[in-house]
């Protein structure tokens, strides 16, 4: 009995936080192993009772991470792909959150970020310049292939037609 009221507990705890923001299953997972939980069936309880519930949904995380790192930290679709992965989340919400960007957006965003970067960019010549600029929006987690064009867009170098 006392397992039952212990479980009890630790659902109601994961349910008080995740109304407070959205939770992906392995965050929740690490915060119940923190907590105590070390039985695979009370987690595995736990998890689907939160997911039948909707207290956590991998698609909804998704978008809303994706949302927040691209408008908020300026993260391309590469780089927030790859920490949706190491948080162990569906490649199915993965991509149906990256979907929830604006193509004229996220163009418009990169050239942006390429743009207020060339202006702090101290460089020995052009091609100096665009080495760093290509390097600080690679790690900024955009596709190389949008990079090139917009630094040749911002730089006024001539941009290959598609």
């Amino acid at each position: 009995m006392a397992d039952n009221r212990e479980r009890e507990e630790l659902l109601q705890r994961a349910m008080r936080i995740c109304s407070g923001r959205e939770y992906c299953i392995s965050d929740i997972i690490s915060l119940l192993e923190r907590w105590g939980a070390r039985e695979g069936e009370t987690i595995e309880w736990i998890i689907n009772r939160l997911g039948s519930e909707k207290f956590i949904d991998e698609h909804r995380y998704s978008r809303a991470f994706v949302l927040d790192h691209f408008r908020h930290s300026h993260w391309g679709r590469v780089k927030i792909s790859m920490m949706l992965k190491s948080k162990k989340v569906d490649p199915e919400a993965i991509a149906s959150g990256l979907g929830s960007i604006d193509e004229e957006e996220y163009h418009a965003l990169l050239r942006k970020i390429i743009e207020e970067q060339k202006k702090k960019i101290k460089a020995k010549n052009r091609m100096d310049l665009k080495g760093k600029l290509l390097r600080y929006a690679l790690g900024k987690g955009f596709e190389s292939h949008l990079v090139y064009d917009a630094i040749n867009r911002v730089t006024g170098d001539r941009v290959s037609e598609e």
